[in-house]
C-alpha cells in the first residue's frame, strides 16, 4: 500500500464507521484493504464536467441566468461516500448558494470559493458511476471565463489534505440566455464582422500613415536616407539610456562603418513646452538627428524612428527624408497591470515596460493589492507576503488565502502565489526609470483587502499566543465587528476598519517602507494609489471601534467617517514627500436625489491635491468623471466602457474576458474622445448630463488603459486582451483630437472617420504588429476571427487589420500555415473555413460559412 492509501486507510476508517456499511450503497460497493479497513474513492481518480445546458433537461427551474450543471464521476475502484466530504471549487460569478440537485448542496464560502456537499439525499457514488448536478447561474454566463475552475475534493477526516480532480468544461455553444438582435450579448456572426471590418479598406504601403502614435506635425522631404553601414550614434551627457536604444534600433547584420551620423541632442524644441516633446529631423546628406526638451522626448523621438525603419529582413534599409516635431496631448499616459488577483512575476513586467516605451506610455499603475493577493515585501511585516501572497487550501485559518480565479489547492501554484522581493522591485523601478516609466504602486484600502486584513490578524493571533503586548500593532479588523456587507467580490470581511488606530500604524509603515523602497533605488515615489473603490455597503455599521471613533469626533455617519479616514490617509502620505492617488471613490459623496442613489464631487477634498482615477461611466454616471474635474479634481479617464482591456472583446463563447461592464472592441477604444465620453451616445441620453468646462479640461490629467486579472493566469492572455487595443489608447494618450471628432457637420465626420480608421488599422495589420512579429517581442497579441459574407455563390473574406494573411479550407477543416491564400473572392463550394495568420504563422481562431 503506497503512502497515500495508506493515510487515506487509517483516517477514514472512523468516518466510515460511522457512516455505515449501507451507506455506502451496498457491501459490493466497499473495498477493503490488506488491513482490513475500509478505504474511499482517491479524489485524483475522480473526474468533474462543466457544461451550460440549453434545456434544463427536465428539471424545472427559476427563469433567468443561465442553467448549467456538473457531472462528476467515480473513476476510481473504490467509493465515494455519502457523506463526509466537500468539492471545492472557484469562480468569478455568484453561485446559488443552497441550490440543491441530486442530493448535493452548493455552498458560498467566501469571495469565489464554493463548495459542493453531500445533503441528506445523497446515496454515495460507487466505482464506475456518475451523478449529474444541475443549477442555475444567477447571472448570464457568455464566455468561458466565467466557468467554474480548479475543483478539488477534501475529506472531513482528513481536511488538511486537498486532491485536484481531473477537470474539463464542455467548449460553450451558443449560451440559451443570449439576447435579442441588438442586445449588448448578441452574438457575432462572420457576417457581422465582415460588415464592421469592412469600413476599412487595404492601403498600399506607400498610402500607410508613418508613425503610431500620430505625430503632432510631419513634414515630408524629398528622397530617401539610405543606410549602408549601422549609424554612427552620439549622444549628449545623460543620454547613455537613449544611445543604448539607438544602437538596439538597427539589424546587427549591417557593417559597423558606413553609416549616417545620429545625433541625439538635449535642447528647446521650438514651439513645443512638454518635456516629452522632440524634433525629428532625417536628411538624406545630414544624417538624423533627434532633439528632446529632455531625454524621454529623446526616447519617444527613438520610438518613431523605429517606426520609419522597414521591417526587420526587408531587402533595402533606408528611411525616408522628412522633419516631425511632436509632444503629447496629455502628460499622463497610463497602463494598469493588476498582479493581485493572478500574479505575474518580473519578466512578464519588464515585457509590458518595454511594450508601453514603443506606444510612448509613461505611467505604469501598479496594482501590487487586493483581496486576493499581497504581492510586495514590506520589511517588518512578513505575513504580509508569508499569508497575504498564498493562496491555496488550509484546514485552519491564519495558514494562507484561500483558493480563487482558477488557482486551485496548491500553495504553490504560480498565479495564485508569488510576490515581488524588495530586490524585484526596485530592479522593476529602475527599468521602468530608463524606459521613462513612473512606477505608481497601489495599496488597495478601505475595502479590497482582505489579503492584509487576513495576513495582520493572523500576527495578532500568533503573537497574542506568544504572549506579546505589542500583538494589535498592526490590526486591521475591529475582532467584536458584527457589520453586515457583501463587496462587489462577495467577500464579508475584506474591510480595514478606520475606528482603529493600529490601522493607521499599518498605513504608516507600508507608506514608509514603499517610499523607502523606491528611495534606496534611486527612484523617488511621487504620489501612491491609496484604492478606495467598492466600499460595501454596512461596512463599519456595527463596529465597536467605528462607532466609539465616530462618536468620539461628532461624526454622523460613516460617510463621514471615510472622510475621517482619508483625510489620516493623505496626511501619512504628505509626511513622506507624496501626493495622494486614488480612485474616483476618494472624490465623490454617496447621496440620494429623489429616492435614488446618486454619486455627487466630495467638496471636502477638492483642495487636498489629489489624483480621482474615473472608470465608472456606467448608465447613470456617464458624466461622473466631468462632474468631478468641473468641480477642481484632478483626474485620470480610466472608463470601464472603453478602457478596462479585462473586458472580452464581444459576447461570442470563444473570446475571453469578463463583461460586467461592456464589450470593448478595438474600435470602442480608438473611437474614444476624452473630452467628450459621449460623443457616440444617442442625443436622448446626452440630455441631464454635464460637459467638461475648459475649467474641468484643464484638471484632466489624462487616460488609462486597465488589466485586471481575475481570468488572466496565462501571460499570453495578457497578451490577448491588452494588443493591439493598447495601440489605439496610446493614440488616443498622445494626439490631438481626430478631425472626425471636432467635424460637427455628420457627413462630412463619417468620411474622415473612414479615412482615419482605415489608416491607422492597416498601419497597425501591415507594420506595427508585422514588426512585433518580427523582431522577437514574442507578443501574442489577439488576431480577430476573419469576416465571412456569402455573395451570390461566392465567399468574401476580410480582416479588421488589413494585410494580415488569410488562409482557408473548403472541407470544414482547421486552416493551417500551408492552406490556401486568400487572394480574391473564394469561389469553391463547402464549409468554408477562414483564418488569420501572423508574420510567424500564428493563427487566430477561424470563422465559417457555407458556400452550397
Amino acid at each position: 500500500m503506497d503512502k497515500k492509501t495508506m493515510m487515506i486507510s487509517t483516517l477514514l476508517a472512523a468516518l466510515l464507521v460511522l457512516a455505515g456499511p449501507s451507506a455506502l450503497a451496498g457491501e459490493a460497493s466497499a473495498t477493503r484493504t490488506a488491513t482490513g479497513v475500509h478505504v474511499v474513492a482517491d479524489g485524483a481518480q475522480l473526474s468533474l464536467r462543466w457544461e451550460l445546458q440549453r434545456k434544463p433537461a427536465g428539471l424545472e427551474l427559476a427563469q433567468g441566468g443561465s442553467p448549467a450543471r456538473f457531472i462528476l464521476a467515480n473513476g476510481d475502484t473504490r467509493p465515494l461516500p455519502p457523506s463526509g466530504w466537500s468539492l471545492y471549487f472557484t469562480g468569478i460569478d455568484r453561485m446559488p448558494s443552497g441550490a440543491q440537485s441530486a442530493g448535493l448542496v452548493l455552498e458560498q464560502i467566501a469571495g469565489g470559493l464554493n463548495r459542493l456537499r453531500p445533503g441528506p439525499g445523497f446515496k454515495g457514488l460507487a466505482p464506475g458511476e456518475s451523478v449529474e448536478f444541475a443549477y442555475r447561474h444567477p447571472d448570464g454566463v457568455f464566455m468561458s471565463s466565467k466557468a467554474p475552475g480548479s475543483p478539488y475534493l477534501v475529506y472531513d477526516a482528513m481536511p488538511e489534505q486537498a486532491v485536484a480532480l481531473q477537470y474539463s468544461v464542455v467548449p460553450l455553444a451558443e449560451p440559451p440566455q443570449r439576447g435579442k438582435v441588438g442586445s449588448p450579448h448578441s452574438a457575432v456572426s462572420a457576417e457581422d464582422s465582415y460588415w464592421r471590418n469592412a469600413r476599412a479598406e487595404l492601403l498600399p504601403a506607400s498610402q500607410l500613415p508613418l508613425v503610431l502614435p500620430t505625430p503632432l506635425k510631419l513634414q515630408p522631404g524629398d528622397g530617401r536616407l539610405l543606410l549602408a553601414g549601422r549609424p554612427a550614434i552620439s549622444a549628449a551627457p545623460g543620454l547613455s539610456h537613449e544611445a543604448a536604444l539607438a544602437r538596439s534600433l538597427f539589424p546587427a547584420a549591417l557593417p559597423a562603418a558606413g553609416g549616417p551620423a545620429l545625433r541625439l541632442v538635449l535642447g528647446k524644441v521650438e514651439g513645443q513646452d512638454p518635456p516629452d516633446a522632440y524634433r525629428l529631423q532625417i536628411s538624406a546628406a545630414g544624417g538624423i538627428d533627434i532633439v528632446g526638451n529632455s531625454a524621454a522626448g529623446v526616447a519617444y523621438g527613438l520610438q518613431t524612428l523605429r517606426d520609419l525603419l522597414p521591417l526587420p529582413g526587408s531587402a533595402t534599409l533606408d528611411l525616408p527624408v522628412l522633419t516631425i516635431v511632436d509632444a503629447p496631448r496629455f502628460g499622463y499616459r497610463g497602463f494598469m497591470l493588476d498582479v493581485a488577483r493572478n500574479f505575474h512575476g518580473k519578466e512578464t513586467v519588464f515585457k509590458w515596460l518595454d511594450l508601453m516605451a514603443r506606444f510612448k506610455l509613461n505611467k505604469f499603475h501598479f496594482h501590487l493589492t487586493d483581496d486576493e493577493g499581497w504581492r510586495i515585501e514590506i520589511a517588518g511585516l512578513p505575513e504580509l507576503t508569508a499569508i497575504g501572497a498564498v493562496r491555496g487550501h488550509a484546514a485552519r485559518p491564519g495558514q494562507r488565502l484561500q483558493p480563487a480565479f482558477g488557482s486551485g489547492p496548491d500553495p504553490k501554484d504560480g498565479s495564485g502565489s508569488g510576490y515581488y522581493s524588495r530586490a524585484d522591485y526596485q530592479e522593476i523601478l529602475r527599468y521602468a526609470q530608463a524606459r521613462h516609466i513612473e512606477v505608481i504602486p497601489e495599496i488597495e484600502m478601505p475595502g479590497h483587502a482582505r489579503a492584509a486584513v487576513q495576513a495582520m490578524e493572523a500576527r495578532y493571533h500568533r503573537l497574542k499566543g506568544a504572549g506579546s503586548r505589542d500583538a494589535a500593532r498592526y490590526l486591521l479588523n475591529d475582532l467584536d465587528d458584527r457589520s453586515e456587507y457583501l463587496s462587489a467580490q462577495y467577500f464579508r470581511d475584506n474591510v480595514i476598519n478606520p475606528g482603529l488606530e493600529s490601522s493607521y500604524t499599518f498605513i504608516e509603515h507600508v507608506v514608509r517602507e514603499m517610499a523607502a523602497l523606491h528611495r534606496e533605488a534611486g527612484v523617488p515615489l511621487k504620489t501612491i494609489h491609496m484604492g478606495g473603490d467598492e466600499l460595501a455597503n454596512g461596512a463599519w455599521e456595527k463596529s465597536p471601534a467605528s462607532l466609539a471613533m465616530m462618536k468620539k469626533l461628532g461624526l454622523e455617519s460613516t460617510a463621514d467617517l471615510w472622510d475621517h479616514f482619508y483625510e489620516r490617509v493623505d496626511a501619512i502620505v504628505r509626511r513622506h514627500g507624496m501626493r495622494t492617488s486614488g480612485w474616483e471613490e476618494l472624490a465623490v459623496r454617496k447621496t440620494q436625489l429623489d429616492g435614488a442613489r446618486k454619486l455627487i464631487p466630495n467638496p471636502r477634498f477638492t483642495r487636498q491635491g489629489f489624483t480621482a482615477y474615473v472608470w465608472n461611466n456606467t448608465a447613470g454616471a456617464e458624466d461622473l468623471a466631468y462632474r468631478l474635474a468641473n468641480a477642481g479634481y484632478d483626474i485620470v479617464l480610466t472608463p470601464v466602457t472603453r478602457a478596462y482591456f479585462d473586458m472580452a472583446h464581444n459576447a461570442n463563447p470563444e473570446e475571453h474576458g469578463v463583461n460586467w461592464g461592456a464589450y470593448v472592441e478595438l474600435d470602442t477604444v480608438y473611437d474614444f474622445i476624452p473630452f467628450d465620453i459621449m460623443k457616440d451616445a444617442p442625443d436622448s441620453a446626452r440630455i441631464g448630463k454635464d460637459r467638461l468646462t475648459d475649467y474641468g479640461k484643464r484638471r484632466v490629467r489624462g487616460i488609462q488603459a486597465n488589466l485586471f486579472a481575475e481570468s488572466v493566469r496565462d501571460p499570453a492572455r495578457i497578451d490577448y486582451l491588452v494588443m493591439p487595443r493598447l495601440a489605439a489608447l496610446a493614440e488616443r494618450a498622445w494626439a490631438a483630437d481626430p478631425a472626425w471628432a471636432t467635424t460637427l457637420d455628420p457627413v462630412k465626420a463619417g468620411v474622415l472617420h473612414r479615412r482615419a480608421w482605415t489608416g491607422f488599422v492597416n498601419a497597425l495589420g501591415q507594420r506595427v504588429l508585422p514588426r512585433l512579429d518580427l523582431d522577437g517581442a514574442k507578443l501574442a497579441y489577439r488576431i480577430a476571427p476573419p469576416g465571412l459574407l456569402l455573395d451570390g455563390g461566392r465567399v468574401l473574406a476580410n480582416h479588421v487589420l488589413p494585410g494580415m494573411v488569410l488562409r482557408y479550407t473548403v472541407d470544414g477543416s482547421e486552416p493551417l500555415a500551408s492552406s490556401r491564400l486568400v487572394d480574391g473572392p473564394i469561389l469553391e463550394r463547402g464549409t468554408i473555413r477562414v483564418a488569420a495568420f501572423d508574420r510567424t504563422g500564428r493563427r487566430g481562431p477561424a470563422a465559417s460559412i457555407v458556400s452550397p
